[in-house]
């Protein structure tokens, strides 16, 4: 089942709003669901990481993927992120967004243990044996600590364990390397994580992108993505360099937050500047963006005619 799920274009990794309680905050995500599939996404990515997914408790990740359900109502496929550490608590994860009616699982490395490729192999033969549904691989070692590495990819791949990579590496290099191994594979996807390099990634051969940014301009990674469909290579560098203007809303917030808190909290900044979102509340403990730093992403949209 895993090889029969195809994914392709712009598939945003959806924000949780948060009220001020730190409970989801439905109406502001049914907004958001909206503007994505007005914006022309192909698809949507429920808890991923700029969905702030591992801050989540049970009842929380219900809420969300009940909300982005229904709201959807089965315009485009979704995909549900079920990272934990272990393969257990991955399986749990897995089988609540099956019965919420998501269509393919978003799976990492186990992490904070330390595991081999081999145990990682396992972690994905054990998930799939659990719970009948396609698996993307995520390949994320900034926050797992693991990488994927391209024999284990094909391992997978082979076994009929997984249908697609999000690749969040940030070595691009080896994300070539990764498209020319699975160019013969046309049931096999391969999407990139990098905001600002969307249009290299499509030259590349890459199938799309899984974009935090496109939260804020779904529009605008749409044109980008039917651009490079079309080998408009010039008018997608141009869309390509109006994303990279707007991308600087993450940097608004260091040095006084996190990375993860200024990247995310520079999202949510700028939708609730847009009337997206009602707050602007990170889960904790990362801090909610200063006033000031509002006022700076608020040039920013302004520039990227966004307001």
């Amino acid at each position: 089942m895993s090889t029969s799920f195809q994914l392709h274009g712009i598939v945003p990794p959806v924000i949780t709003p948060l009220t001020p309680d730190f409970q989801v905050d439905k109406p502001s995500l049914r907004k958001v669901v909206r503007h994505l599939l007005d914006g022309g996404v192909h698809g949507l990515f429920v808890l991923g990481s700029t969905s702030e997914c591992v801050f989540l408790n049970a009842h929380q990740r219900a809420d969300v993927l009940a909300t982005v359900a229904e709201e959807n109502n089965g315009r485009v496929p979704l995909v549900a992120g079920t990272m934990d550490p272990t393969t257990d608590r991955v399986i749990t994860n897995a089988r609540q967004a099956r019965d919420f009616g998501m269509q393919g699982l978003v799976v990492t490395a186990p992490f904070y243990t330390r595991t081999s490729q081999a145990e990682t192999i396992d972690h994905f033969q054990m998930i799939h044996d659990a719970v009948d549904l396609p698996i993307l691989a995520y390949d994320l070692p900034v926050c797992v600590h693991t990488k994927l590495e391209r024999a284990t990819l094909r391992t997978l791949y082979e076994r009929g364990l997984i249908c697609a990579l999000k690749d969040s590496s940030g070595d691009e290099g080896n994300m070539r390397m990764v498209l020319r191994d699975f160019a013969a594979q046309p049931d096999f996807s391969v999407l990139t994580g990098a905001e600002t390099t969307v249009d290299y990634a499509l030259l590349g051969g890459a199938h799309g992108c899984v974009p935090g940014l496109g939260n804020v301009d779904p529009a605008g990674y749409v044109r980008l993505y039917d651009a490079a469909r079309r080998g408009d290579w010039e008018a997608a560098r141009q869309e390509q360099e109006r994303l990279i203007e707007l991308f600087q809303i993450v940097f608004q917030g260091v040095p006084e937050t996190s990375p993860n808190a200024s990247g995310v909290g520079g999202f949510k900044t700028a939708m609730q500047l847009m009337g997206l979102i009602s707050h602007r509340h990170m889960s904790r403990p990362n801090k909610v963006l200063s006033d000031e730093k509002a006022e700076r992403i608020k040039a920013i949209l302004a520039r990227t005619h966004l307001l």
